[in-house]
Order: structure tokens, then sequence, then C-alpha cells
């Protein structure tokens, strides 16, 4: 007797498809100050990217990673603050199976997100005109937790990899609620305002919260987030 097992292939426009409706349903095009068409025009670009970086997964003998609870996510579609406000994006954050909205800790004094921007080794752009785009190979990095946070920087960059920005921490939330859980939480190294402050999220009072921790201080409860490539416009041929 022959047994055949079949296993469903990731269908990465699907899933991208998937995450549009997502931001939209959220209200993400009302405050990009867009229509719902409008906001669909401004993403579509994207789209080939995410195919492509799924195929060339595949050629090269691999398997799209997609799975939240295990920490690992193929793609996710980022849309930068100046589109759409932190403060705004984090109350659209929830738990998985929750109904508290997320919310940015109290510790942020007056002023202080809009001196957490994305660090020059991200690559990102600090103007009005940065647009979406993809991240790509996002893992949640909970090895990492019970690791001094500079510490765990340094061991990431030395695998040519890069630390998710507080923008790509609320989008991987956002659109894979599943992904925060109990003591596998984390860290976003890549967006600093210039101290040893370094921003992270996390769940308390039953909701995800955007707060920040010491550089040098270790938590178990708390990782380092990273992926592997950004791009506008998908992976290079």
């Amino acid at each position: 007797m022959t047994t055949t097992t079949t296993e469903t292939a990731f269908d990465a426009g699907a899933e991208f498809d998937r995450q549009v409706r997502t931001l939209t349903g959220l209200g993400y095009p009302a405050m990009a100050g867009l229509a719902p068409e409008e906001f669909g025009a401004l993403v579509a670009p994207l789209r080939a990217g995410a195919v492509a970086h799924a195929g060339a997964a595949a050629e090269a003998g691999g398997r799209e990673p997609c799975d939240a609870e295990g920490g690992r996510v193929p793609f996710l579609l980022v849309v930068p603050r100046n589109l759409a406000p932190i403060e705004e994006t984090m109350p659209r954050t929830v738990l998985h199976r929750g109904t508290r909205p997320g919310f940015v800790d109290r510790s942020f004094e007056p002023g202080a997100l809009e001196r957490f921007v994305a660090t020059r080794e991200t690559g990102l752009p600090h103007d009005q005109d940065a647009g979406a785009y993809l991240l790509f190979d996002i893992e949640r990095g909970e090895e990492f937790c019970g690791a001094v946070p500079h510490e765990a920087m340094d061991t990431i960059a030395g695998r040519g990899r890069t630390l998710l920005t507080i923008e790509e921490g609320i989008a991987l939330v956002t659109l894979f609620p599943r992904i925060l859980v109990k003591n596998k939480c984390f860290s976003l190294g890549g967006s600093r305002s210039g101290d040893r402050r370094v921003p992270a999220l996390w769940i308390s009072q039953k909701a995800p919260k955007l707060g920040w921790c010491w550089q040098g201080n270790p938590h178990t409860w708390l990782g380092m987030a990273s992926a592997g490539a950004r791009s506008a416009t998908g992976p290079q041929e």
C-alpha cells in the first residue's frame, strides 16, 4: 500500500491580500488620509515582492516559515508612522482571543515616541515621504529571553539580520496576534532615542503594551525580534 501525504503550499499572494484586508478593516486607510481603494493601490506594488520571496525560498529548497505561534513569519506589510501614527496603531492591537486594546506605557514621557526613530543600521528613512514596505523572515527571538539586550543585538547583527522597529513590532502583533504570548515577548532594537532605552512589546492588563527596558537589563520573558531583510519592491533579482 502506498500512502501519499500532501502538504499545503504557502500562498504568499493570499497572505499578502489577507494582511491588506486586515489593515483596511482596522482603519489604516483613514489614518493615512486615504480611501480604502487608494490604500490598496498604495500597497499593491509590494505584492509581487512577497510572491517573489516565497518563490525564491521554494527554489532554494526551503519552506516559508509561517508559524506565528512558533515565533516565525515569512513577511510582513509595514505602514510607517508618517502614514499611521503609533498612538493610533497601538490601540488597534489585541492579543489572540483577547478584546482589550493595546496601549503605550506611561513610562514614555511626552514627546518620547517621536525621538524613538529607526536606527541607521535599518536603512529606513526618517522623512515624511516614507512609504509602506515589506519585512522578510521575521523571528520573535525568544532564544534571547534572559539575555542582556545589547549583547543580543550584537549577536543578531553578527548573523547579518536586522532588528525590528516599533512600527514593525506593532505590525507584527496587529497581523499575527498569536505571536505575542506570555514569557515570549520581544524587544524592538531597531528604534532608539539616543539613550539606553530599548522599546519592547509585552503583555500587561491582558493586552499588548508598548514599553521600554534598559539595554543592560535582561528579562527572562523578553527576547529580541529580528528579520532577514526589508524591501519596498521585493527582493532583488
